[in-house]
């Protein structure tokens, strides 16, 4: 099998995530330098991860040319590095929003949209258990799909999931958005567990997003990511039945309604010695997913981080197709920005179809 090898510029969580995932899968992905602001950035990360760091894109590219480079610095610095590799013919992996603003987005669609060298490191629908769902519903299963409710992840990573198992495309899309405060207890955040049992004000985003008759529905609690009080939930509705969660309901004939649950076989609990590994997800004896990491032991984020990581570099090469273009990411945070903005203004707002919807 190829190694992917990739380059990245920045130095902070999300370029550490690549390089984590490369160090758990040596066979697989290789990090060949990180460009970093600071020669004591760079110390930091040489010594932790072992890989070269380099004070500018050109020496890293002159040191060794991967197959792509990953963009993951501060959203209004993401436009700038991504236009600055372009233009020296490299293709980019761009961490998620790929600009900050509409004017950002426009901007950089109209300097590099064109040369097609721009992916976006969008990796929800290539999640485990959303990946499965996305089959079962490209299947045909549950009809055609008319709508689906997200309360899991913000913004433009629920616009994609949304957008994904709908299949809208960039079509226009009339957004209604409200927030909401209520106290919740907050017990874990990124920084840890908090020990702390009282709640506090925590506001909850509500909002409806019509792509011209398939419907969206957005809902996301601050630090829902992290809090355990906050459970995800997923709904695909459609014309012939309906998935819920690991459920998926529907007709086995004219008068048969029947169930069905997503089943994963995961190794390492109780007496299983196989490892810690998710082999795959089924649906009545049907694999509907197969996991491209066996014996790897990686959390399912991770699994799909390193899905996206592996899929770029094999459309770099030219052996396989594009795995999020740049139009997909600017189409996602489009409609995030619209949710913000319905909520500020207390106003509904129809996004405008853009020039990468061509």
């Amino acid at each position: 099998m190829t190694v992917t090898t990739f380059g990245v510029v920045g130095s902070g969580w999300r370029g550490r995530f690549f390089l984590r995932l490369a160090a758990a899968l040596p066979d697989r992905l290789r990090a060949t330098g990180v460009v970093t602001r600071s020669a004591e950035a760079g110390a930091r990360v040489r010594e932790e991860w072992g890989v070269p760091d380099f004070r500018s894109t050109a020496d890293l590219l002159a040191h060794e040319r991967p197959d792509y480079v990953v963009v993951a610095v501060p959203w209004p610095v993401t436009p700038e590095a991504t236009r600055e590799l372009v233009e020296q013919g490299v293709r980019v992996l761009a961490e998620t929003p790929p600009a900050p603003d509409l004017d950002g987005l426009r901007a950089l669609w109209a300097a590099v949209g064109a040369s097609g060298l721009v992916q976006v490191a969008e990796q929800y629908l290539l999640m485990p258990g959303h990946a499965a769902r996305l089959a079962v519903v490209h299947s045909g299963l549950i009809g055609e799909p008319t709508s689906v409710q997200v309360s899991s992840t913000h913004l433009y990573h629920a616009v994609s999931m949304m957008r994904g198992l709908l299949g809208v495309g960039h079509r226009s899309a009339a957004v209604h958005a409200r927030a909401f405060t209520a106290p919740l207890v907050d017990p874990l955040t990124p920084q840890g567990w908090t020990g702390d049992e009282r709640p506090k004000p925590a506001r909850t985003t509500l909002a409806t997003i019509d792509f011209d008759g398939a419907v969206g529905l957005y809902d996301f609690t601050d630090n829902q990511w992290w809090n355990p009080l906050r459970t995800r939930r997923i709904v695909v509705r459609g014309s012939l039945g309906e998935l819920v969660d690991d459920r998926v309901v529907r007709m086995l004939d004219p008068t048969t309604p029947v169930e069905s649950v997503l089943l994963r076989r995961q190794t390492g609990w109780d007496l299983n010695l196989e490892g810690l590994d998710l082999k795959h997800i089924s649906l009545d004896g049907a694999v509907v997913y197969r996991n491209p990491f066996v014996g790897s032991g990686l959390s399912d984020d991770d699994l799909a981080v390193a899905d996206i990581a592996e899929r770029t570099g094999a459309w770099a090469r030219g052996e396989a197709p594009p795995p999020y273009p740049l139009a997909e990411g600017c189409q996602d945070h489009l409609i995030s920005l619209a949710i913000e903005e319905s909520i500020t203004t207390s106003a509904a707002v129809t996004t405008t179809v853009e020039d990468w919807a061509s």
